[in-house]
């Protein structure tokens, strides 16, 4: 399927937008209920916002802690080469660490920013082997998470 270009959001645009944030798993029913349209109506918005990309999946939150990942570690990196040699083999080694979960190109002291959740301290430092054993690194800083006060916050719609 081919991506049409992002649409322009009207108010209706976003309250759907918010609604969905807060729980995709409702029913088009519900949905359209909260915000006071047709199921038909607000069904046809929901498509065109997939079909413009606007919308690209539906995911479901889980609780680190719950599932043994109670370890948050921000990584950040430097490198001295940035030629498309290495970034093909820094990509593949970051994205084959299933531990990683989030990879930022980033300005100013460090090349990426990298978000990896771990068992513990010494899951983390298995994690920690494999990503400078994957692609030639100059500097890895990893900063231990204390608290999430606000963690994957919605989109403000």
């Amino acid at each position: 399927m081919t991506q049409q270009p992002a649409p322009k959001l009207d108010r209706i645009d976003a309250a759907i937008l918010r609604v969905l944030q807060k729980d995709a798993s409702l029913s088009q029913r519900d949905v359209a209920d909260r915000v006071g349209l047709s199921q038909n109506a607000c069904w046809r918005r929901i498509v065109r916002l997939r079909e413009t990309g606007v919308i690209t999946g539906q995911t479901l939150r889980l609780d680190h802690e719950r599932i043994g990942l109670g370890l948050t570690v921000f990584v950040m990196l430097r490198t001295r080469d940035h030629s498309p040699e290495w970034l093909e083999t820094f990509r593949k080694t970051v994205l084959g660490i299933e531990n990683i979960i989030d990879v930022f190109r980033i300005a100013g002291d460090y090349d990426y920013m990298l978000k990896i959740v771990a068992q513990n301290m010494n899951d983390f430092d298995r994690i920690y082997q494999r990503l400078i054993a994957g692609a030639a690194l100059e500097t890895v800083t990893s900063c231990i998470a204390m608290e999430a006060i606000a963690d994957r916050r919605d989109l403000p719609v």
